[in-house]
C-alpha cells in the first residue's frame, strides 16, 4: 500500500480530501504544520478540528505544535503581502516534503487543493518542485469535494473558520466591520 503524507490545514478542509485517499487505498498520515495560522487560540481550534476529522477518519496526524512560530511567518512574508500566500504555501510545504522524506513516504499532498479560495496552480507547481525521486508529489484538485466537506463539518460539529488563516486574510475578511 502506498503511502502519502497529508498536510492538513484544519479538519473541514481535510473531510473529503481524506475520503478521496482513503477511498484511492491510500495508507494516509496527517500533518497539522500551519504558523500562518493567529492568533494562537484559532490555531488551537484549527488543530483540535484537524484531530477531530483524524479520529473520526481512523488516520494518525503528526501534530507539530513545537514548530508554531508565527514570527517565522511573518519574517516570510513580511514585505511581499501581495505574493504572500506563494511564500506561506512553500514554507508549509517545504516541510511537509522534508517529512515526507524523511518517513520513507511514497507521496505528500495537502488540502489547500481543496479549497476554491487558494490558489490552486501556484499549490501545485510548487509541490512538483519539492518532489524527489523517491517521494512524488500526489496531485488531485479536491475541490471536487467542497459542498460535501462543508455539510460533513457541519453535521460533524467540527469548527468552521471564517477566513483563511493568517492575519492579512482576517483582515480581509472583516474589514467592512471599520466602514462606519
Amino acid at each position: 500500500m502506498k503511502r502519502v503524507l497529508l498536510h492538513i490545514c484544519c479538519g473541514p478542509c481535510s473531510i473529503t480530501t481524506l475520503k478521496h485517499l482513503l477511498d484511492e487505498g491510500y495508507a494516509v498520515t496527517g500533518l497539522f504544520f500551519n504558523p500562518n495560522i493567529h492568533p494562537l487560540m484559532e490555531y488551537v481550534k484549527r488543530r483540535d478540528g484537524c484531530i477531530e476529522v483524524a479520529e473520526q477518519l481512523g488516520i494518525r496526524v503528526i501534530v507539530k505544535d513545537n514548530e508554531y512560530k508565527p514570527q517565522e511567518w511573518f519574517r516570510a512574508v513580511a514585505h511581499r503581502e501581495n505574493n504572500r500566500c506563494f511564500h506561506c504555501y512553500a514554507m508549509r510545504m517545504e516541510r511537509t516534503a522534508q517529512i515526507a522524506r524523511k518517513g520513507g513516504f511514497d507521496f505528500f499532498t495537502t488540502t489547500l487543493l481543496y479549497s476554491k479560495y487558494q490558489k490552486h496552480d501556484e499549490i501545485a507547481a510548487l509541490g512538483r518542485d519539492l518532489e524527489s525521486a523517491k517521494t512524488k508529489f500526489l496531485y488531485h484538485d479536491f475541490r471536487e469535494g467542497w459542498q460535501e466537506g462543508i455539510e460533513t463539518s457541519k453535521e460533524w460539529g467540527i469548527y468552521r473558520q471564517q477566513y483563511c488563516g493568517c492575519l492579512y486574510s482576517e483582515n480581509e475578511r472583516y474589514k467592512k466591520e471599520l466602514d462606519t
